[in-house]
């Protein structure tokens, strides 16, 4: 009987971003070391093969909440859910992908010539304007959604804010928002739409997909709040004017 070889750790990853994101968290080289077998990386490292495998199969399976009708929901169950799960996914990803971009930069640029020329400078701004957007939302703008939101339901008046009508913020909101769609239009130009060349590693595959990730979710953050949450919260508030 033929016997199948084990697939690698590079084999794993590279099906699966789910999978890389497991191999970073336990620092394990998925990339120019990753031609071995996962249960020999893990005794080597001094792992439990089945608890790291168990962390990879839960993180491959796990599929997307199915999609939500958010237009009748509290306020505030919507800014919890734009919070745990698009701004803490910014929070995790962000990095990541920073750290991968500056390892494929290096090494391309190195061994090939001029590889993803001005990708870093991009991803960096959009980085740093979306850390400090994620701040702002956090401390100022989502408090006195909610604010407004329990006062109106207690029958109280709503709370005086430092920027007067919530329309200010959250029209500064939307021009962050215009700015970050920017830099996602260039990173897809930059990228040639994500591609991956045909002598790309796991790592570059790796990048690639996290940044289409990216995209992706950060157009729902957007469409979550553009379309449905800042409308609501204006709203909310012209009615007790």
């Amino acid at each position: 009987m033929e016997t199948v070889a084990a697939p690698t750790v590079r084999d794993i990853a590279a099906n699966s971003l789910a999978a890389v994101r497991v191999f970073e968290k336990f620092g394990i080289d998925y990339c120019c070391g990753g031609k071995r077998p996962l249960a020999d990386v893990c005794r080597e490292k001094g792992y439990d093969a089945a608890s790291i495998q168990g962390e990879l199969d839960a993180a491959m399976a796990a599929a997307s909440d199915a999609e939500r009708d958010w237009s009748a929901s509290p306020l505030s169950v919507l800014i919890e859910h734009i919070v745990t799960t698009h701004h803490e996914y910014l929070r995790q990803e962000l990095p990541a992908i920073e750290q991968r971009l500056e390892k494929v930069y290096r090494v391309y640029n190195q061994r090939y010539g001029p590889t993803l020329t001005g990708l870093p400078e991009v991803f960096d701004g959009l980085k740093a304007e979306l850390e400090t957007h994620l701040m702002k939302e956090e401390r100022i703008l989502f408090p006195a959604i909610v604010a407004f939101e329990n006062a109106i339901s207690i029958g109280q008046p709503l709370p005086r804010t430092p920027f007067g009508t919530v329309a200010n913020p959250i029209h500064m909101m939307e021009d962050e928002h215009e700015s970050a769609g920017q830099a996602l239009a260039r990173i897809r130009q930059i990228t040639a739409d994500f591609a991956v060349p045909e002598y790309g590693c796991v790592t570059y595959k790796a990048l690639m997909s996290g940044l289409d990730e990216l995209e992706r979710d950060l157009h729902m953050h957007i469409h979550l709040e553009n379309n449905i949450l800042f409308p609501r919260a204006e709203r909310l508030e012209a009615a007790r004017q």
